[in-house]
């Protein structure tokens, strides 16, 4: 198992970087320090990566490349940034050293894709590709709908959806789809380095308006996605709006967002204009826990792409672990759904898979199910609908990741007797 030594003062985010990358086939080491770091530097073995924070309280993970670099280590090592310019950025990735930056806010989405590119060799990680996971549920039927009705036009678009959900595929299927696949695909990260522009002195406009323009340029007659739009500074959306407004460039762009983007539109920290030039029409992608009946196909495709890759027979789901999976609340989409039965196949000693193969981790928070902030209506179906699966108020409350006594005052609320139905 391929081990990531993780070097960060916060203990928050080292929890959850060590649970994405358990789930992902990997060991991590933790410490917070670097003189910690040091230490487990030298019991690393070949193939092993390090993340660590750019700033740690005894040192810099410059300081710990310079470090390898005397004591004859080479270890990649990838660095945790937190909003730095970028002149910064470019100075951790030249003169310091580190292979790549991930910026703190995307750790969730960014981590382990980064750590894939420099682990060696690969263990479990399976990566999903550019298509579709073929599934049977309405709500995938409709949204193999709105892919190619939006792929018959122009227009720029929106993909809204929790992470995790494969919205970066269906930009892809969209362009796949479109008039303008002779022409180049772009695909940027909103909050990651490749939006950090060099500097040159002959032009008058910033570092960051010329990278910006160059991908526009790059992408020119084809398609631009940008991924978490709700990440791009607003700076960038200044430059971005700019060129958009003045330029008029002869690019489509697809854009992935979670909902916090319409928040930010109502709190002005994400620019109206430019959002309603980039969502010219939209597609929702339901989590998968309102989808669960596409738990049993995504998981059966997953487990056939795992025996392809590691040329062994293909495992098999029983009635208790579909059951499992099924009841559980998947904060981290497919992509933890993923990693859990990969994690499981990897694990399990025969060819069927159970549910005490299965391992859930609660680590990563829900990022859509705050009862408090929805509307009432919502409120009541939702509760009824995880009673309605689960079969229990205690699974009910598992699967709306609160507390039974937070589900009770809800129930109170809405008047929903122990039977599941409304009163009056």
């Amino acid at each position: 198992m391929n081990r990531v030594l993780i070097a960060d003062a916060s203990e928050s985010d080292r929890r959850l970087m060590s649970s994405l990358l358990v789930k992902s086939g990997y060991e991590p080491i933790v410490v917070d320090c670097m003189e910690a770091a040091k230490e487990e530097v030298a019991k690393l073995p070949p193939g092993a990566v390090i993340v660590a924070d750019y700033k740690l309280p005894d040192g810099s993970a410059k300081e710990l490349v310079n470090w390898q670099k005397g004591e004859g280590f080479s270890f990649p090592v990838i660095a945790i940034v937190n909003n730095l310019n970028g002149a910064d950025l470019l100075e951790v990735l030249s003169d310091g050293g580190a292979v790549n930056v991930i910026q703190r806010a995307a750790i969730d989405k960014q981590l382990v894709e980064t750590v894939v590119r420099y682990a060696k060799p690969e263990n479990i990680v399976l990566q999903l590709g550019n298509s579709l996971i073929p599934r049977q549920s309405k709500a995938f039927r409709e949204i193999e709908q709105s892919i190619e009705r939006v792929a018959a036009t122009n227009a720029n678009c929106i993909i809204f959806g929790e992470s995790g959900m494969g919205k970066e595929q269906i930009a892809r299927q969209i362009y796949l789809q479109s008039s303008r696949t002779q022409k180049p695909l772009i695909v940027l990260e909103a909050g990651g380095a490749a939006l950090v522009g060099r500097h040159d002195p002959e032009s008058d406009r910033s570092e960051m308006y010329n990278r910006i323009e160059g991908y526009f340029q790059e992408a020119k007659g084809g398609t631009l996605v940008i991924k978490n739009i709700q990440l791009l500074t607003f700076e960038k959306q200044s430059v971005l709006l700019h060129i958009l407004e003045q330029e008029h460039p002869d690019v489509r762009i697809i854009c992935t967002a979670n909902t916090s983007l319409l928040k930010m539109v109502a709190d002005e920290t994400f620019r109206d204009n430019l959002f309603f030039i980039l969502r010219q029409t939209s597609i929702a992608v339901p989590p998968l826990r309102e989808t669960t009946e596409d738990i049993s196909d995504i998981a059966d495709y997953l487990l056939r792409k795992y025996a392809q890759k590691k040329q062994h027979p293909k495992k098999r789901l029983d009635a208790s672990a579909i059951k499992a999976l099924k009841l559980h609340p998947w904060p981290g989409n497919i992509r933890e759904l993923k990693d859990t039965v990969l994690f499981a196949a990897f694990h399990a000693a025969g060819d069927t898979i159970g549910a005490e193969d299965l391992k859930f981790d609660r680590a990563i928070p829900p990022t859509a199910e705050d009862l408090a902030h929805r509307n009432p209506q919502a409120d009541k179906e939702r509760i009824l609908k995880a009673y309605n699966r689960a079969g229990t108020w205690r699974g009910a409350a598992k699967l709306l990741c609160i507390s039974e006594r937070a589900l009770l005052d809800l129930r109170k609320k809405h008047g929903i007797n122990s039977e599941g139905t409304t009163e009056g």
